[in-house]
């Protein structure tokens, strides 16, 4: 009888545990099944806008250069809050899908860079796709410092002399991570990793579009640095461009 009673209490243990391994396993599956699939799209839609400022236009401040000014000038504008006056259109705002499963692929010739020159960051945002490698370049010939104000991601913090023309990073996850240089201070940008590649930024004149999006109904965000985000609920339709506008204030 205890024979039985044992060999029960086993075989129950075994099932509980191999229920558990099953289970385990369907779990540790399931973000895998969230992420974005990349593939050829045809007759997709188009989204395009303009991203607005309704206010009283922003002053354009100068930082004044306190080291290597043969290379970095005397002042430098700040470029995180840009407006044209004539659009009233913000430039700078990373408008993208939040809810996107797939679609179309990332550009496989893309050469993802972020540039030193003049002892700026350029492009001022630069979107680059998760896990990939991407460059720092350095071609002021100075000494400069990599330094990303990460969250999510492991921050980085690492000098960049003038022989070192190309750093290389990537990142795991997704995140908006500000970037700075520690050796001059008005040096600041922001590196957008992404999960897929329906980011796009608006133009000098706040103006947009994403292009190659299957029809679906999807979230539309709208950030800015300074002003914040906004998201809008959009419906896209084969080979249909649909116009998409926000006010910031």
């Amino acid at each position: 009888m205890k024979l039985r009673t044992k060999t029960t209490q086993k075989l129950t243990f075994m099932l509980v545990l191999t229920l558990f391994l099953l289970t385990g396993i369907s779990q540790a599956k399931s973000p895998a099944d969230t992420k974005y699939a990349g593939r050829d799209v045809k007759n997709g839609g188009t989204i395009s806008g303009l991203a607005k400022y309704d206010g009283e236009l922003p002053q354009i401040t100068q930082t004044e250069v306190t080291k290597n000014r043969e290379v970095c000038g005397k002042s430098k504008p700040s470029e995180a809050f840009l407006v044209n006056s004539s659009t009233r259109g913000i430039e700078n705002v990373v408008v993208y899908l939040k809810n996107i499963k797939s679609g179309k692929q990332w550009n496989a010739d893309n050469d993802f860079a972020m540039d030193q020159k003049g002892c700026v960051f350029t492009p001022h945002v630069l979107v680059v796709p998760v896990g990939r490698e991407f460059g720092i370049l350095n071609n002021d010939g100075i000494l400069h410092n990599v330094h990303t104000r990460s969250e999510i991601n492991a921050q980085v913090n690492k000098a960049q002399p003038q022989f070192l023309k190309r750093l290389k990073l990537s990142f795991a996850k997704t995140e908006f991570i500000k970037i700075t240089c520690d050796v001059h201070n008005w040096m600041q940008a922001w590196i957008v990793v992404a999960d897929h590649p329906y980011y796009v930024l608006t133009n000098p004149t706040g103006k947009f579009e994403m292009t190659d999006i299957p029809p679906g109904t999807y979230e539309l965000e709208f950030w800015h640095e300074k002003l914040g985000h906004q998201t809008t609920q959009v419906e896209v339709k084969a080979g249909e461009t649909i116009s998409v506008d926000r006010v910031f204030k």
